[in-house]
């Protein structure tokens, strides 16, 4: 099962990506983690993804899917995979679209999570997030047993600097001009599926399970 996971920021593909990783036993694949490991790997692509980094650049996207492509064809990905956070432009798009057909390889469903805008506005300004175990949580709809302090490991979370209303407006402003459009992009490839993005984790988490079964 191979599939992509489309959404505004706040709109939990994060989470949901974590729990499709267990259910169905097949890598997350982020581009930011992958570029990380590139750079710490210090490989010939993370040497050159580095030099654009480090003057605060964005990394090409054909490096990006030249990274990608060594990362499905790893064994851990022969059941398939989740792309998280990528594509984010119909150019991305189409040139993801043609190195996966060289590979033989296709995506089977792009989930797509519906949010309103300031229902995502009011996610992300209560939001905070654990340094050490990447656990999010909410002071309304998913405080911490302890105020500060993650559940499960213990450490002292923190909240994202971008994480304000301007900022935030300014993110959804992005998504709407830049990613959207992929919406309509893989809707004319019969791959996207739509999921309603509230309710509980584990509500909506039901609904991306009965459309990927």
């Amino acid at each position: 099962m191979r599939m992509i996971l489309l959404g505004p920021p706040g709109a939990g593909k994060g989470t949901q990506a974590k729990m499709l990783k267990e259910k169905f036993r097949i890598p997350q694949i982020s581009t930011g983690d992958i570029l990380r490991k590139a750079v710490a790997d210090n490989s010939e692509l993370g040497q050159e993804a580095k030099t654009y980094m480090d003057g605060g650049r964005l990394v090409p996207d054909d490096i990006v899917i030249e990274l990608i492509r060594e990362r499905i064809k790893e064994d851990d990905c022969d059941s398939g995979f989740i792309l998280d956070g990528f594509p984010r432009t119909i150019v991305q798009a189409e040139k993801l679209s043609e190195t996966l057909e060289t590979m033989g390889l296709d995506i089977d469903t792009v989930i797509d999570f519906e949010v309103d805008s300031q229902e995502l506005i009011t996610r992300l300004t209560g939001r905070s997030t654990c340094p050490g175990c990447g656990a999010m949580f909410h002071g309304t709809t998913r405080p911490p047993k302890q105020s500060g302090v993650c559940d499960f490991c213990g450490a002292k979370l923190y909240q994202r600097p971008d994480d304000n209303r301007e900022t935030i407006r300014k993110r959804l402003e992005v998504y709407e001009n830049e990613t959207a459009p992929l919406k309509d992009f893989y809707r004319q490839r019969g791959k996207l599926k739509s999921v309603q993005g509230r309710g509980t984790v584990e509500e909506i988490f039901s609904q991306v399970l009965r459309l990927v079964n």
